[in-house]
């Protein structure tokens, strides 16, 4: 188990690393590959900004993580195959986009769900508790299991590539999922993951002061691939090892990344619009949308970003005080479900009136 002088040594040393890194990655962004990597599609549906911006957030972040792993392995004799494995495929994945190599969606989505399904079974990822009990007799079933567990990642990592439009939208959000995961793990002596944690905590903060509140790089689908999957890797890691807390608890967590894909998903099919394909109806995009038309603001971009972060805490933070009541947080995550959709409509209403 890593000592608390090594550890906090390893992430001094990181942390510099780190920022070196991103700020270095961010100075030669516009000549890997002749500006390959430059973001100049302004007509997509998901695009809000109006100047070329390089996508390397992702690369910068994974040659940090991959120093990481390195300096661990150095450090304490142990190398971390899942997390690696983890973080290079699905990094891979997104940066093969990136790079502006079209994969159509379904093969996109195809591919995520190999690279998945060989994680959860090689690696045996497992959930050790679940607080309804029809869903525990189920995942009795190891085949029911790992389509849970498939499901449970899909709908992160897509989430958080979903919501990753806005300047500081995704970083902000993920740093507010792993700082809490990091609080849990802290209390409760789970050195060894809350290293790693914090890790993560640092590649994103050096990330943020380039991406926000004026964006010079962007996560792009790289980053938002990787941390997307780690995260959700960190929550199912940390309720594994307190599982005196509720399931529900972990699932108010990551609630606007998982409901964002899961009412996008219905609400196109009863558009009669295809799933995989982008809109600008999500509601990071109709609360931007309501932000501009009310012109009292200079910048909706960064601003955009700060109410729904602002908006998701006072939200989840509750629930930290009842995080070991199954009862109360299964209430607290369907009432955030019912909020979000008060909320979407409130904002659709609004923009269908203008």
């Amino acid at each position: 188990m890593p000592t608390e002088s090594v550890s906090l040594g390893l992430l001094s040393i990181f942390s510099l690393i780190s920022f070196f890194i991103v700020l270095i990655t961010k100075k030669f962004s516009t000549k890997i590959g002749n500006g390959v990597l430059l973001d100049q599609d302004f007509d997509k549906p998901q695009a809000f900004h109006k100047e070329s911006v390089a996508k390397t957030g992702g690369l910068a972040s994974i040659i940090s993580l991959i120093i990481f792993f390195v300096l661990y392995h150095f450090l304490f004799d142990q190398i971390l195959f899942d997390y690696l494995f983890l973080s290079f495929s699905l990094f891979l994945l997104g940066f093969i986009e990136d790079f502006k190599t079209r994969i159509s969606p379904n093969y996109r989505l195809i591919t995520m769900v190999l690279i998945l399904i060989f994680f959860i079974m090689f690696f045996s990822i497992n959930i050790r508790a679940v607080d309804l009990s029809f869903l525990s007799t189920w995942m009795e079933n190891q085949l029911f299991t790992n389509l849970f567990l498939l499901l449970c990642f899909l709908f992160i990592i897509n989430g958080a590539n979903l919501v990753d439009g806005f300047n500081g939208l995704l970083t902000i959000h993920l740093l507010i999922i792993n700082l809490i995961l990091f609080f849990i793990n802290l209390n409760n002596g789970h050195q060894d993951l809350l290293l790693f944690i914090t890790a993560q905590i640092v590649v994103l903060t050096c990330f943020l002061f380039f991406n926000f509140p004026k964006a010079k790089m962007f996560l792009g689908d790289s980053g938002s691939y990787l941390f997307g999957s780690l995260v959700a890797f960190n929550v199912i890691n940390t309720h594994n090892l307190n599982i005196e807390i509720s399931s529900f608890f972990f699932c108010i967590l990551l609630f606007y990344l998982f409901f964002e894909v899961f009412f996008s998903f219905f609400r196109k099919l009863y558009l009669k619009k295809s799933p995989l394909k982008p809109d600008r109806n999500h509601l990071h995009m109709l609360l931007y949308n309501f932000l501009n038309r009310s012109q009292k603001f200079k910048d909706c971009n960064y601003l955009n970003s700060i109410i729904i972060n602002l908006i998701y805490l006072c939200l989840i933070l509750p629930a930290i005080f009842f995080y070991d009541n199954g009862s109360i947080c299964k209430y607290w995550f369907f009432s955030l479900l019912v909020v979000y959709m008060v909320f979407y409509s409130l904002l659709y209403s609004f923009g269908k009136k203008q």
